[in-house]
C-alpha cells in the first residue's frame, strides 16, 4: 500500500476521505496526537495550519496545537522559519510525507524503500529529526501534523496508518473551528482589543500600557477570550479570532 501523489482528491490510498472522530473540544485531540507520537517514536507533535499571511495569494504556516513544553512559541516559530516555505510549496503539489534528519544527521534509520514514498529535506538548523504528514481539506483545512525528535520509525505501512489518523484529527479540528460562537460566548470589546494587540506581537506589559490596564487585567481578558474561542493557548486563540473575523 502506498501514497498517491499530485492529486487534490488523494485520500492516502483509500477510496473515501477519512472521517473525523467528532471530538467535542481541542483537548480531546491531545491524547490522540500523543498516541501517534509514541507509535512513531517521537518526542513532540506540532499541528500546523496554512493561513492567509495578509498578502494576495500568500500563505503561512501557523501553529494550532503542540506539546513542546517550555519555549513553545520560540520552538514553533523556528520550525516555521526554517522549513515553512518548503512545506507550503510541497503541500501545493503532493501528499507524500516529508522527513528530515537533525542537523547532526541523526533521528531515524535509513530503510531501503522509504525514499520512494517520502520526501527528504536537507536540514542544517534544527537539532531534531522530523516527520511532517501533509493534509489537504480545502482552503482553511490545509496543513501538517508534524512529529519531532526521538528515534523516528519510518516503516511505510506504519506511517501510512498514522497519516490517515492525522487526517482524521485535522477533520475534527476543522469541524471544531467552524462551529459558530453563540451570542453568550461572543468576545467583548476589551477581549478583542487585547487579542488584536497580542496578534500584532505585543506582550502583556505592552498591551497594558497601550490600553491603560493592569497586566493582570490584560491576562484575564486574554484568558477569557481563549476559553470562549475553545483554544488551548493564546496563539491558537489569535488564529481562530483571525479566521472568525474578530481581528485581522
Amino acid at each position: 500500500m502506498g501514497y498517491y501523489k499530485d492529486s487534490e482528491t488523494a485520500s492516502l490510498g483509500h477510496g473515501t476521505a477519512p472521517r473525523g472522530g467528532n471530538s467535542s473540544s481541542r483537548s480531546d485531540l491531545f491524547p490522540k496526537l500523543v498516541s501517534i507520537q509514541r507509535i512513531l517514536g517521537a518526542k513532540n507533535f506540532v499541528v500546523l495550519r496554512a493561513v492567509a499571511s495578509g498578502l494576495p495569494n500568500k500563505r503561512k504556516l501557523f501553529c494550532e496545537l503542540e506539546n513542546w513544553g517550555m519555549n513553545a512559541n520560540e520552538q514553533s516559530a523556528r520550525l516555521v522559519r526554517v522549513l515553512g516555505d518548503r512545506l507550503l510549496e510541497h503541500l501545493e503539489r503532493s501528499l507524500l510525507p516529508i522527513t528530515w534528519k537533525s542537523e547532526s544527521g541523526t533521528g531515524f534509520a535509513d530503510i531501503p524503500d522509504v525514499p520512494a514514498l517520502m520526501v527528504r529535506l536537507v536540514n542544517d538548523e534544527l537539532s531534531y529529526a522530523g516527520l511532517a504528514l501533509p493534509v489537504r481539506l480545502g482552503t482553511i483545512g490545509n496543513g501538517y501534523v508534524v512529529f519531532c525528535g526521538g528515534s523516528l520509525l519510518l516503516d511505510n505501512e506504519l506511517v501510512l496508518e498514522q497519516h490517515i489518523k492525522c487526517t482524521e484529527i485535522m477533520v475534527d479540528l476543522l469541524a471544531l473551528d467552524e462551529r459558530r460562537v453563540t451570542p453568550a460566548e461572543s468576545l467583548s470589546e476589551r477581549e478583542v482589543a487585547c487579542l488584536q494587540l497580542a496578534g500584532d506581537g505585543r506582550i502583556s506589559e505592552e498591551i497594558a500600557v497601550k490600553l491603560g490596564l493592569s497586566v493582570h487585567t490584560v491576562n484575564a481578558y486574554l484568558g477569557s477570550a481563549t476559553i470562549k474561542l475553545d483554544s488551548v493557548n493564546r496563539i491558537q486563540a489569535i488564529a481562530k479570532a483571525i479566521r472568525m473575523g474578530y481581528i485581522h
